[in-house]
């Protein structure tokens, strides 16, 4: 393994997201420059709550057999760390377990030899509990105060790790690879250069782009390398025809954020406002000036999800400017009539959702063109009680919609076209969000516990 020097330390993020593949020449590329470490992000909040929910991954089992065997295979030759964070997507126990099986049905396949670390980030509702009486959980962002019911009806939390975990695991000797729990996106980079004595408010920062592997360059690619120095850090991609320039890095930094300039995460928040990006060559960026300020309290998020009942949808297209025209206000009687006709259910009991795609399907209410495309796409979502309940609810919306009359109306039926049978698809159970809060902790590493074992 390379040893950082007082002045560089390099790390290789082959992919924003592992399970979504990368360029195996890139990746070769990238191992040429003999980087101190490979980081690789698994985890996001962006594709729901079913992961937590229903301990569902973001990718196929397959997928991420694929590029784990590439991923171990680099570790294998360049003898470096590979870290992955947020295993299976929502970084749970169960998934933190899984890529462990994985890494030991690859390296039975292939006769290699690894020392694994697995940190975990389940936390258990007793503490939860615990904590919640004690006011050291409060909401993030415009949710409400955590409800004790909550905590017991979510199916797993877990907390957002920090750097520490991983540089904890690291100081264990020889670790190859190291398979998070949930974590800050930011931090197996973070861990990997303020434990070789930089700057954290640098590492911080090329984490934070890094994270998303190449989509800071123009095009946006899969394979970055950081090159981090004493005083700031370079960025460029893996693939030939891309490049960084200061406007897409600079860019990315807006990515994901609230706040131009301040990015808050555990332990405290990265400033950005001082930030200088210099074109070092034709496709590389310097970048420096970034702060970071430690909290007065370390905190750290928890993610919790619960089931919800059981949706179905159907889906159609609507092209009549007579009816699209009148969308609103018949979609609201047809709503009507479908609570009237199932007025034994209560209605606090199921919810009707309509997408109108074409009108205000991505933005809703923000929308600011106000005039509907000359084709809908209508998706009517219900959920409900039982499967059965929200498929008879959709279906009943769905025969409404196709034949209600409403002024100027030439043809007596077809307002909408159908192009999937079954016509109302039963998507199974519903999930939702109902633990996205902050808990402040003692200890940055004292939640997550850390597990060796050799794999061969």
């Amino acid at each position: 393994m390379p040893a950082p020097t007082n002045d560089e330390i390099r790390i290789l993020t082959p992919s924003g997201m592992l399970g979504y593949g990368f360029p195996i020449d890139h990746l070769k590329l990238g191992l040429a420059q003999q980087p101190h470490a490979i980081t690789i992000d698994s985890g996001s909040t962006d594709s729901g709550p079913q992961k937590l929910g229903l301990g569902e991954m973001t990718c196929s089992r397959e997928a991420y057999l694929k590029d784990l065997e590439v991923l171990l295979g680099a570790q294998h030759e360049a003898k470096v760390p590979l870290l992955v964070s947020s295993a299976g997507g929502d970084g749970s126990n169960l998934h933190v377990d899984a890529f462990r099986d994985m890494i030991a049905q690859i390296a039975r396949k292939r006769g290699w030899h690894f020392r694994l670390a697995m940190i975990h980030a389940d936390i258990d509702k007793d503490h939860l509990r615990r904590e919640l009486k004690a006011g050291r959980i409060e909401p993030l962002g415009p949710v409400p105060p955590l409800d004790p019911r909550e905590i017991e009806a979510a199916t797993v939390v877990v907390a957002q790790m920090g750097a520490e975990p991983f540089q904890k695991a690291l100081d264990s000797d020889e670790v190859d690879v190291i398979v998070g729990g949930r974590a800050y996106d930011p931090s197996p980079t973070a861990a990997i250069a303020i434990r070789a004595g930089f700057d954290p408010a640098l590492a911080w920062h090329m984490g934070k782009i890094m994270e998303c592997g190449a989509l800071c360059a123009e095009p946006a690619g899969r394979s970055v390398i950081g090159y981090l120095r004493r005083d700031h850090f370079e960025i460029e991609p893996l693939n030939p025809a891309e490049r960084c320039t200061t406007t897409s890095v600079a860019a990315h930094t807006l990515y994901e954020k609230s706040h131009p300039f301040l990015l808050a995460g555990p332990g405290g928040t990265l400033d950005l406002s001082n930030c200088r990006y210099e074109q070092v060559t034709d496709r590389r960026v310097r970048v420096s000036g970034s702060r970071f300020a430690p909290g007065t309290r370390y905190t750290v998020k928890l993610e919790g999800a619960r089931t919800a009942g059981w949706r179905s949808i159907f889906i159609a297209g609507a092209r009549d400017p007579i009816f699209i025209s009148q969308i609103d206000s018949i979609l609201d009687r047809v709503i009507a009539q479908a609570r009237a006709y199932f007025s034994e259910v209560p209605q606090e009991t199921y919810r009707i959702i309509p997408h109108i795609y074409g009108k205000n399907g991505v933005m809703a209410d923000l929308e600011p063109v106000k005039v509907p495309a000359h084709e809908l796409c209508i998706i009517v979502e219900v959920a409900a009680a039982t499967q059965a309940l929200a498929t008879a609810i959709c279906g009943k919306l769905r025969t409404s919609l196709m034949h209600a009359p409403y002024p100027g109306r030439i043809a007596t039926a077809g307002n909408l076209a159908s192009p999937f049978t079954p016509l109302e698809i039963p998507l199974g159970q519903a999930c939702e969000f109902n633990v996205y809060h902050l808990m402040t902790v003692d200890s940055p590493t004292a939640l997550f516990p850390i597990r060796y074992e050799e794999i061969s």
